[in-house]
């Protein structure tokens, strides 16, 4: 289910991804805010007029241990169809935890590189919602209306062709992060933009 609780939603996909290696924690929180970043999302709540666009953070939580930092951080994020309907928009929550997390050094190239040990857990939910300004809703006429509305006048948009972007979206965001970690991935296609490098070394993949 979604993480946060939004009443006109659906979900169009979830996934977890877990690596325990060696890996750059730093790197990996960069990349994966410039990959949201390309993909225009915003954080809940953004208003285009105002800024902080990019501050997805709703937690941030380190805790020391003798067996290294354990993290956790939430993002939450937004965004309206490419068609710009204001009746839906795309949401998207990241929740992140790593576990024992120690510095370490790799050999790369010949060079010594610092780099993190440890456990990263990466949870996504991706979920569309309809009447997503409460128009509807909040009309007196209109809200009768909005019990059957998307269930026939917006069914296909809704479960055709908007749910379905999103999914895919959600899925090529899958597909980058298992990309950076070096694990294999399952799309049928190469996405094609901008190329973030990865800083996971994982001893099957040491050179």
């Amino acid at each position: 289910m979604p993480v946060r609780n939004i009443k006109n939603a659906v979900q169009a996909a979830q996934f977890r991804i877990k690596f325990k290696d060696i890996f750059n924690l730093k790197e990996f929180y960069r990349a994966m805010h410039d990959w949201l970043e390309e993909y225009e999302w915003s954080s809940v709540g953004y208003d285009e007029k105002e800024e902080g666009k990019d501050h997805y953070e709703t937690l941030y939580v380190q805790r020391d241990g003798p067996a290294g930092a354990e993290h956790w951080w939430w993002w939450r994020l937004q965004k309206k169809p490419p068609t710009g309907n204001s009746y839906f928009k795309y949401h998207l929550d990241l929740d992140f935890h790593t576990l024992a997390i120690q510095d370490t050094e790799v050999m790369r190239d010949g060079k010594k590189m610092k780099a993190n040990k440890g456990e990263v857990d990466v949870n996504v939910f991706a979920y569309l919602e309809f009447d997503a300004e409460g128009k509807w809703s909040s009309h007196p006429f209109l809200r009768l209306l909005n019990k059957v509305f998307p269930n026939r006048v917006y069914r296909k948009e809704i479960f055709e062709v908007r749910k379905l972007e999103l999914y895919r979206e959600a899925y090529i965001l899958q597909d980058y992060i298992k990309k950076w970690f070096k694990l294999r991935t399952f799309l049928p296609y190469e996405e094609v933009g901008p190329f973030y490098p990865s800083h996971a070394y994982p001893k099957w993949k040491s050179s």
